[in-house]
């Protein structure tokens, strides 16, 4: 066994070297029994409340143990996070020379290739983009990672990041002749090399699902998986062992397809007018299905002939291009490349519209202003999931701040098939009855009624008055959020940060910046963002965060439970709810300074038997029913 009181304990190594390093016992515990997962080759899920330090607490034993360990997080922030901040201070404070690799996704890093395609066949694209163009080649000349991070100027959501990044489709694997100078075979091979590498969510289940033809496995075989933020790992599961076409792939193949055309043909017109009959039949089969924002099952939709007739033209013309450009064949790498695309992209609508066999999954299609997707999702991954762990024997590590529902962890051992486990559960060490104050009012609605949301932000202003700004206002739909921000905009001189108006991390950037805004957001917003002091200090909720009962996937899996004479309310919406609503009250309490107000507007919470399954599952806060008390707490008089 590792020794890590020598290292986390109160006379350790971490309290004499790392400045503001203070030992919390919760931390040390945790670090043991990761140790001992990782000594032992088990298995441990452990859920660690906020404030512990549960990155240290994994990390630390995963430096010390010697192993090849891959660690997998969330998001690409806390990536960075962790191979930048985390990891380096470490290996400094503690002098190990363990070696270190980043490993992202395949649409992270440059595509010389692809860049050079861009480049030639410049038609279509904005000055905009032309500019963008001129400025990414020059960088390509500098960059060591090719790590597309590096442009942070460059905007997210600009259209050059598919000319220049690659994906499982149009990627020529070991034919491209950039091969030799590719950044992800270089990240790739940095990967097999190290004892610690450091992955997302999307990667772990990328490589597990074999999606990534040309390469290979991604990830190199390890001794431990530590997976954190572990309770977005079955979503991501879910749609990574599912599959998925869009109309997107099909313009991309078109887009592809001229570029390649240019390059290595030139001389075969009638390549290029079948390209466009593509491009309009995949232009025409979106339109086949109306506006857009609709979601629905295949079977909802498949009758309609309008959806049927765009579907025929679709294989048509898809599978004319795939014959000019078999007919065509050994012209050139790319030109070859298309032919296979076009080949998988036929394939694929296939299996999602005529599987050979049902059952086992949902088939559903999502409408978006430009393009559409069709997607075939499992309804469970356990078995998959526990498939996976079984070809790869390792220790397996899984954390989070919210992984249990009160004491158990059910829920989450039965989503990803985890049945022999130790579970461990670490409160925080933060005095919450001291620092923080739960509000739950009276008198509202049920969140059914056509004014709750106005009857939400008229409860919310007097208390956004008092904390002088500074708050989270957090909605459980889009349309709720654009109701709010109306309402309040007339109503308030508070700084308004709209999600949707501005990137999320400028918002939050300008959000502790201006000291008094209140910041409007959705779901994206609930979880993995850390505003720590004053800048943040209240945090209201406006319903209890179930998810949408028009979803088709959530629909099929409550059938199915149900199908199996099982409670799909209690075993699974009440569940994923309670830990919803444990991510959106984190946001609050960072730090041991922290003081702040948290305020859960839904009645349901104290009305309905399901309550204290939320009750049960929330930090212990001090609690109050009296708007009075939130106004005090901000040393606020009531008006009268």
């Amino acid at each position: 066994m590792l020794d890590i009181e020598a290292v986390l304990g109160p006379e350790g190594q971490l309290s004499r070297s790392l400045p503001g390093f203070s030992w919390r016992q919760q931390q040390q515990e945790m670090a043991e029994a990761v140790a001992g997962a990782l000594d032992s080759g088990g298995r441990l899920i452990a859920e660690a409340g906020t404030g512990t330090g549960k990155t240290f607490a994994y990390l630390v034993p995963a430096l010390l143990s010697g192993s090849k360990v891959i660690i997998s997080t969330g998001t690409r922030n806390l990536q960075d996070q962790l191979f930048r901040r985390d990891l380096p201070l470490l290996q400094e404070a503690l002098a190990i020379p363990a070696r270190v690799a980043l490993l992202k996704g395949r649409s992270n890093y440059l595509c010389l290739h692809r860049m050079e395609l861009a480049l030639l066949d410049a038609r279509g694209h904005s000055r905009e983009v032309a500019m963008q163009l001129r400025q990414i080649q020059q960088w390509s000349l500098e960059t060591r990672s090719g790590d597309i991070a590096e442009l942070g100027e460059l905007p997210e959501e600009t259209p050059v990041w598919p000319l220049i990044t690659s994906n499982g489709d149009n990627c020529l694997g070991s034919e491209c002749p950039a091969y030799g100078k590719c950044h992800l075979v270089e990240a790739r091979r940095r990967a097999q090399e190290v004892d610690i590498v450091v992955i997302n969510h999307h990667l772990l289940c990328a490589d597990f699902s074999i999606k990534d033809e040309g390469f290979g496995e991604l990830l190199p075989a390890a001794d431990a998986y530590i997976i954190d933020e572990a309770h977005q790992l079955p979503e991501v599961a879910s749609n990574f062992f599912g599959i998925s076409v869009g109309t997107r792939q099909f313009l991309e193949l078109c887009r592809d397809t001229r570029s390649e055309y240019v390059k290595e043909a030139g001389d075969l017109p009638r390549l290029l007018e079948q390209v466009d009959h593509l491009e309009k039949a995949a232009r025409d089969f979106r339109l086949a299905f109306g506006n857009d924002g609709q979601r629905g099952t295949w079977e909802e939709i498949a009758g309609n002939p309008d959806v049927r007739n765009g579907l025929a033209y679709l294989r048509q013309e898809l599978d004319a291009l795939h014959g000019m450009l078999d007919a065509v064949s050994g012209r050139g790498k790319g030109l070859d490349s298309c032919r296979d695309r076009a080949k998988g992209l036929a394939d694929l609508l296939t299996r999602i519209c005529e599987p050979e066999e049902a059952g086992g999954e949902v088939r559903w299609f999502e409408v978006h202003t430009h393009s559409l997707r069709l997607t075939s999702t499992p309804l469970e991954v356990s078995g998959l999931f526990r498939e996976q762990m079984a070809r790869h024997p390792a220790a397996w590590i899984f954390t989070s701040a919210t992984l249990a529902v009160g004491e158990s962890f059910d829920h989450f051992q039965l989503q990803m098939g985890i049945d022999d486990a130790q579970t461990r559960r670490w409160e925080s060490p933060f005095d919450y009855r001291e620092q923080a104050l739960w509000f739950v009012p009276r008198g509202l609605p049920e969140p059914s009624a056509p004014d709750y949301t106005e009857k939400v932000v008229e409860l919310a202003l007097p208390m956004l008055e008092a904390s002088r700004g500074r708050a989270f206002l957090l909605f459980t739909s889009h349309r709720a959020l654009r109701l709010a921000a109306q309402w309040l905009e007339a109503r308030t001189e508070l700084p308004l940060l709209v999600q949707g108006t501005a990137p999320k991390a400028e918002l939050l950037e300008r959000f502790v910046e201006q000291g008094n805004a209140v910041l409007l957001g959705t779901s994206s917003f609930w979880e993995g963002v850390d505003v720590r002091g004053e800048a943040l200090s209240l945090v209201v909720i406006d319903k209890l965060p179930f998810a949408s009962p028009g979803d088709p996937v959530l629909k099929a899996r409550l059938d199915a439970i149900r199908k199996r004479g099982g409670n799909p309310f209690m075993q699974y919406q009440v569940p994923q709810a309670v830990i919803a609503l444990k991510q959106g009250a984190g946001r609050l309490i960072r730090d041991v300074t922290d003081r702040g107000v948290l305020v859960v507007c839904d009645p349901r919470l104290l009305r309905k038997s399901y309550g204290h399954t939320f009750l049960e599952a929330m930090p212990d806060f001090a609690r109050t029913r009296e708007l009075a008390d939130v106004l005090a707490f901000f040393g606020v008089a009531p008006a009268g």
